[in-house]
């Protein structure tokens, strides 16, 4: 248990932060849905737009911490690979 005031307000804080990350996580997942439904559509121009949508989200979750790097860039050129497959 937590007895001095910094532990107190570090417990505090990682459970506001873990509210925040785990929406952002998951905004970022919303991103990538988006392209994998236009991509099961089979509708290039959407799933295009989709994936440009959706490659600033990774890149931001880079940039806050809550991806790691080589993921986003594996997700997005993935998704980069299927979007160029179709058609």
């Amino acid at each position: 248990m937590a007895n001095t005031p910094q532990a107190k307000k570090r417990i505090r804080r990682n459970a506001n932060r873990a509210v925040i990350n785990g929406a952002r996580v998951s905004r970022i997942r919303t991103f990538i849905k988006a392209v994998e439904s236009a991509l099961e559509a089979g509708d290039k121009t959407q799933a295009r737009d989709a994936l440009n949508k959706a490659q600033p989200e990774l890149m931001r979750g880079v940039s806050r911490g809550v991806i790691h790097k080589n993921t986003a860039s594996r997700k997005f050129s993935r998704l980069t690979k299927r979007v160029a497959s179709l058609g």
